[in-house]
């Protein structure tokens, strides 16, 4: 199996100490591929490896909370998916991934939760990092994100395997196609929230079609919406999710054929300080645009091959 990866190092803005990394699982990556883009700095380099899925299942991703917005379009012809990743200062990667037994993706990686301050220097320490993705695309349009809430009780069934709410984002985009396909994703599996916050996500497929995944007394829930920041959708009513400034002005700037620039505009609109990174998934071009440290007038363009 191949693997591009594209790396995106930054030095952001944020909330809270990242995790203790975990040790790497295989060998060190080849970086003579390694080069410099930009001053940001922005990082480039092929990566020839595998890595398993499943590993470790039954531990949990370490998690602290997160601030996100996410939204998603309906334009059948040009559907959207956009997320700000509002965290602490650290590097990050876009990477591509294309698994010989899952669909190829297009992902955002906090590289602090893998000890990485200088890819160049630490290359070792990237084999893991297609268990991390934060939000991402994958080939057959089908995006996602997570975004912290105050409560989500998960179930836990001694008959499926448990992963962490971080390593369910890699098992969606590497096996779903649709909404329908991530949804049982979640349902054939216990995520593990210990050792971070409770959390929900917000998925969107090619057809335009875009619901939330919650968590609630033990069961797997999916809600059509658009939008989705920091509070649980179940259980409320649109003037209740209104109240909210982040949420209301996500869902009213969402307009008919709007492309990925009239959306990272809106991603600028509901922008906080701690905004680290913000990208625009486009789910039939498979295109990637990315900003970082609230730069929206330097956005990288990119394409899931």
């Amino acid at each position: 199996m191949r693997l591009l990866v594209v790396l995106l190092v930054l030095v952001l803005a944020g909330c809270s100490a990242a995790p203790a990394p975990p040790a790497p699982s295989g060998p060190p990556p080849d970086t003579t591929s390694l080069r410099q883009l930009d001053d940001h700095p922005l990082w480039t380099m092929r990566y020839d490896g595998d890595y398993d899925r499943m590993k470790n299942v039954t531990q949990p991703t370490p998690t602290t909370p997160f601030g996100c917005s996410l939204f998603a379009t309906n334009d059948a012809n040009d559907p959207l998916f956009a997320r700000n990743f509002d965290w602490d200062p650290a590097p990050a990667m876009l990477l591509f991934t294309d698994p010989d037994d899952g669909y190829a993706s297009a992902s955002m990686v906090d590289l602090s939760y893998l000890g990485v301050t200088d890819p160049a220097e630490e290359a070792g320490k990237l084999a893991d990092a297609p268990l991390l993705p934060f939000d991402g695309m994958n080939e057959k349009g089908l995006a996602i994100g997570l975004a912290a809430v105050d409560d989500a009780q998960a179930g836990t069934r001694p008959d499926r395997p448990t992963v962490g709410s971080i390593r369910i984002i890699r098992l969606v985009l590497d096996t779903a196609a649709t909404v329908e396909e991530a949804k049982r994703v979640f349902e054939e599996h216990n995520v593990d929230f210990d050792g971070g916050p409770p959390l929900h996500y917000l998925v969107a497929d090619a057809t335009g079609k875009s619901v939330a995944i919650e968590f609630v007394d033990g069961e797997v829930v999916a809600l059509p919406t658009r939008t989705a920041v920091n509070f649980t959708l179940s259980g409320t009513d649109e003037a209740t999710r209104r109240a909210d400034n982040r949420y209301r002005t996500a869902t009213d700037g969402l307009a008919p054929g709007m492309d990925w620039r009239a959306a990272m505009d809106l991603l600028s609109e509901v922008q906080q300080g701690q905004t680290q990174w913000s990208v625009v998934y486009g789910l039939k071009d498979r295109s990637v645009h990315v900003a970082t440290g609230k730069r929206f007038d330097q956005v990288h363009e990119l394409k899931l091959q």
